[in-house]
């Protein structure tokens, strides 16, 4: 017990002295996060509105795959990925493999389906008055449709947030893609379980404490949109 408190001691010790390759892989993990979020935002948001609100052929059908996909394991995405991003692969003429890039369409990959789901959700859940009060105002469907994400807007943040939350926490796509290479494409998942291995303990719990308040920071913010979302109505 003793030694873990030491190992505490120095782990919060690195974290207030601005230790610069704690900081440096903690910043580079969120870059890589904020990134896959942003691709995953601009097709998710719009795509979600298109089965949230579409009657086609395979709607259910769709429901399902993306229930299913969110279920896959990061490192079977990582596997799939470094297939196609290897030199023998089809794209391996793009050189991304052991790239902050590979890691984050990885990351995208793995939470596209979970925030495609959530924004479905989202605006499947909203008041059906919205899209018949924006018609028989006479605004156009692209109108309507802002309204309608506007309306929904904190269910749609708590999607992306939660997305987030998922990506800044895996360790197989990052292992598998970045091949966690020092000042390049480690991350705090995968300089953990490095670290950890090598049995430089304490840097690998001040990047688990950094990791664990990012989690806390994710879940402040969906707790400060629930209270906001629940306050309107």
């Amino acid at each position: 017990m003793t030694g873990l408190l030491e190992s505490l001691g120095t782990a919060v010790a690195l974290i207030l002295s601005l230790d610069a390759d704690t900081y440096r892989v903690a910043g580079r993990s969120l870059l890589i996060s904020l990134g896959a979020l942003g691709l995953a935002a601009l097709c998710s948001v719009p795509l979600g509105l298109l089965v949230a609100l579409g009657r086609f052929p395979g709607r259910a059908l769709l429901r399902a795959a993306l229930n299913l996909c969110m279920a896959v394991p990061t490192v079977v995405i990582g596997l799939f990925l470094y297939g196609l991003l290897a030199r023998h692969g089809p794209l391996g003429g793009l050189g991304l493999l052991y790239t902050p890039v590979a890691i984050m369409l990885g990351q995208f990959m793995l939470i596209l389906p979970l925030c495609w789901n959530l924004c479905i959700t989202a605006i499947t859940t909203a008041d059906s008055r919205v899209l018949q009060t924006c018609r028989t105002l006479g605004a156009s469907r692209s109108q309507a449709w802002l309204v309608l994400l506007l309306e929904t807007r904190f269910g749609l943040l708590a999607a992306l947030i939660t997305a987030f939350g998922r990506a800044i926490s895996e360790v197989g796509i990052s292992m598998i893609l970045g091949g966690n290479i020092q000042g390049h494409t480690r991350t705090m998942t995968s300089a953990i379980a490095l670290q950890t291995n090598r049995g430089e303990f304490e840097f690998a719990l001040a990047l688990g404490i950094l990791l664990l308040l990012t989690a806390l920071l994710v879940v402040a913010l969906l707790h400060g949109l629930q209270g906001q979302q629940g306050a309107q109505q």
